[in-house]
């Protein structure tokens, strides 16, 4: 399956044809969906056309349709060898840098 797309609105509109299938695979209506992610059927019906919705909204719906594994693995880091291990773990302890008031 061919995943290069030009245009991020490409991608967002096949994600979101394969969330109707997947919603009318398993045999829902969008208001049961809705009913059980605790969102609106107008949140739903948004999201399944590519209209703007809450990224929270978008994993109540994969959680509901069995789908967390994908999103769970979406950011997971690469980690080939022992450097890149050590570089994840070294950047996952960075912290801010607490700023001073203006007024001081």
């Amino acid at each position: 399956m061919d995943l290069e797309f030009k245009r991020p609105d490409e991608l967002v509109k096949l994600l979101c044809e394969r969330l109707r299938k997947e919603r009318l695979a398993q045999q829902m209506t969008q208001s049961e969906l809705a009913g059980r992610a605790g969102i609106g059927v107008n949140t739903l019906s948004n999201l399944e056309a590519g209209r703007n919705v809450s990224f929270e909204s978008l994993v109540r719906v994969a959680m509901v349709l069995g789908r967390m594994s994908e999103l769970e693995a979406l950011f997971m880091p690469k980690l080939e060898s022992l450097d890149d291990i050590l570089r994840y773990e070294k950047s996952a302890s960075r912290q801010r840098i607490k700023r001073k008031p203006h007024n001081a």
